[in-house]
């Protein structure tokens, strides 16, 4: 893991098209500007992660569905 420090309105930038600049610093909590490419998509980690569990949910159930119907089509 890359650590770096920031100061307010200072930046970090990722590859050519993607800027972080921290916006503000109040107490414990930072708030970050992220200015990327719309194709790319930015999501909070525990967003993401959910999103992530519903995709393998969803295959899953996908999966036992086709199954099913493969048995009934064989009958």
């Amino acid at each position: 893991m890359l650590v770096l420090t920031r100061k307010k309105d200072e930046a970090i930038k990722i590859g050519d098209d993607i800027e972080i600049t921290v916006l503000s610093i109040n107490g414990d909590q930072v708030k970050l500007g992220i200015q990327a490419p719309k194709h790319i998509e930015i999501h909070r980690k525990e967003i993401y992660l959910s999103i992530q569990e519903e995709n393998n949910a969803a295959s899953h159930s996908s999966l036992d569905l086709l199954q099913a119907l493969s048995s009934q089509l064989k009958k």
